[in-house]
């Protein structure tokens, strides 16, 4: 999988560890409202993260709106949902040196700065 920054434009936290990382020119920024993730993608950060599930947002408008918090889910609900609609990832998503970073938890961004400065 190639060096990867997946994001989305308008959310304000993204910006803000988009621009404390620093990312080098050999990362591609994908914009996942411009350019939703593919089912490529998904299954790569499956194998990653262990899960569907783990991919999820929780915190998207849409998990209440569409009363998906009183169902039972599993985890082909999840992938369909991870395709359906980009505000169900998880943000952002660093893919680096066949590694990655999802989430905007301090480790995270911690464990994603390391890498970067590793290089």
């Amino acid at each position: 999988m190639e060096n990867l920054f997946i994001y989305l434009d308008s959310c304000n936290t993204c910006q803000r560890i988009l621009k404390e990382l620093e990312l080098p020119e050999s990362v591609k920024l994908q914009n996942t409202k411009e350019d939703p993730v593919t089912i490529k993608q998904i299954e790569y950060l499956k194998e990653q993260s262990g899960s569907y599930e783990s991919l999820f947002n929780r915190r998207a408008q849409l998990y209440r709106g569409r009363n998906l918090h009183e169902k039972d889910l599993n985890e082909d609900d999840y992938k369909e949902l991870l395709l359906d609609h980009y505000t169900f990832l998880k943000r952002p998503i660093l893919i680096y040196k066949d590694q990655a970073y999802i989430g905007n938890s301090k480790k995270v961004v911690a464990a994603a700065k390391s890498a970067l400065a590793n290089d």
